[in-house]
């Protein structure tokens, strides 16, 4: 009998396997009516540092480091901090992060940072840097603080060490926006405008990309703000199509005559790596640290099945042939492909939001010859989307249930009011299509024929070969509702 592990014992195996300490430094400068100060703040990649089983609770663990701090002029130690700094309480390996504010005059500073793992000294990261931290007492010079990149802000008036002025800010590790992220957002300060300015003023910021020394400007915008103390400057910014690269955040505050009165910037690196990559070239992609190589083989194939509306007609039977295979690395690959020319910067962001869809449709259409998506009706919705009116008869003594989907516009070929008749001839939910005036889908003029072929003998026009419709009659609505506007 195979013994199981506990998640504990789990977790202490991966950590003796985890790779060298991985932590990130950032910070920047801000001014207070008392004070000026440094925000220096510590991410701590979980994975990278040692978890041990807490007394307590055997099945939760714990990870921590010991952070030394120093700030250096002209050789010269300054300001000094140690201090050990623990992960939080967990069943997994949680990354954790910190901030802390030293106080310091204005001067040029050398800034080192060591970490290192409380459980294994050999495991340690230094980290050295140097910054400026410059507010003049001066009654003219407009003073900024430095430029703050989040991975997230949301209101919140929470005591906690990164809420600030009404907002708890997440920093962003490394100043670095990985693929899946498709959202900048920037913190900053502006002091005195109350009065220094005493008017309302223009605030321009943008974005500059580094190539070979020169810049660029690439993205660039305005807001116009009215004079306060502190002016709390948070900014969303869509960088989804954003191509992988160095580039520089600039904010500017400029005055109603359009003087420069304060620009801060910052550097910040971001990987976009699907953005401009062929179809080809997809196929040459490492895709082994995927979402698609955490599927199981039935959620693989459930997820292939589920794409087969959107796929375009030359790849329709390669996906058939690919189903049939059965080869999991090339139903991988085929799934990654795809989803990466949907959505090049958030292919899995896309594949999740598109399978919920897909669950639910499932579940909405059953037919019992296979899943819900599979089915007519099913597919119509999981290709075009949901109808804005749908029309179901039940009671229709001359027809077997059916049911009109109308979509007032049809983006996919640029139709308007376009129709949907679904039929069921077997009474059951296995629905099917019978007609619609969609470009390429079936088109059947004699549509009502089929609908009402329990009738033949109450045909409009003198022969079943030429008609197109049936005489109207009591309860018999079909044509009015799938013709009417």
């Amino acid at each position: 009998m195979k013994k199981i592990l506990p998640i504990i014992t789990i977790l202490l195996l991966l950590s003796n396997l985890s790779q060298a300490l991985d932590s990130s430094i950032t910070y920047a400068t801000f001014k207070s009516p008392k004070q000026k100060y440094v925000e220096l703040s510590i991410y701590v990649v979980g994975k990278t540092v040692t978890y041990i089983p807490t007394v307590a609770d055997t099945s939760m663990a714990q990870a921590g480091v010991e952070v030394v701090v120093l700030f250096k002029q002209n050789g010269e130690i300054v300001k000094f901090d140690k201090y050990q700094l623990n992960g939080p309480l967990s069943s997994s390996e949680e990354d954790f992060v910190d901030l802390k504010r030293y106080a310091l005059e204005d001067g040029k500073y050398d800034l080192e940072v060591s970490v290192q793992d409380l459980q294994d000294v050999e495991n340690a990261l230094q980290y050295r840097g140097d910054f400026e931290m410059n507010y003049p007492q001066d009654e003219t010079k407009l003073l900024q603080s430095d430029i703050q990149l989040l991975a997230s802000v949301k209101a919140s008036e929470e005591n906690h060490v990164l809420v600030k002025n009404g907002f708890f800010l997440e920093p962003l590790p490394n100043n670095f926006y990985h693929k899946n992220l498709s959202q900048l957002i920037l913190y900053n300060e502006i002091y005195d405008t109350d009065s220094k300015i005493n008017a309302a003023f223009q605030i321009t910021y943008g974005i500059e990309k580094i190539e070979n020394g020169i810049t660029s400007s690439v993205i660039i915008g305005h807001k116009k703000r009215q004079p306060q103390p502190i002016n709390v400057l948070i900014l969303k910014m869509d960088i989804s199509e954003l191509p992988s690269g160095n580039y520089f955040l600039y904010v500017e505050i400029r005055n109603r005559a359009k003087e420069l009165l304060s620009r801060k910037k910052i550097e910040f690196q971001r990987s976009n790596p699907y953005l401009q990559v062929t179809h080809e070239e997809t196929e040459e992609l490492d895709i082994k640290d995927e979402f698609v190589t955490s599927l199981t083989r039935k959620e693989l194939r459930y997820s292939l099945k589920a794409i087969a509306p959107l796929v375009n007609e030359v790849d329709v039977e390669l996906l058939n042939t690919i189903l049939n295979k059965k080869d999991t690395t090339v139903q991988q690959r085929f799934l990654f492909n795809f989803w990466v020319n949907q959505n090049p910067n958030q292919p899995q962001v896309t594949y999740k939001a598109y399978m919920e869809v897909a669950k639910a449709v499932d579940r909405m259409y059953p037919s019992g010859l296979g899943y819900g998506f599979e089915s007519d009706r099913g597919y119509m919705f999981m290709r075009y989307g949901r109808p804005d009116e749908m029309v179901t008869v039940n009671n229709d003594p001359s027809a077997p249930p059916y049911e009109i989907w109308i979509f007032n516009d049809f983006p996919m070929t640029h139709q308007t009011n376009v129709r949907f008749l679904f039929y069921a001839p077997a009474l059951g939910n296995d629905y099917r299509l019978l007609h619609s005036t969609a470009r390429g889908e079936m088109n059947n003029p004699q549509w009502q024929l089929e609908l009402y072929k329990g009738v033949p003998e109450e045909i409009e026009g003198a022969n079943y070969i030429d008609a197109t419709s049936v005489q109207d009659n009591w309860n018999r609505h079909a044509s009015r509702y799938f013709n009417e506007n």
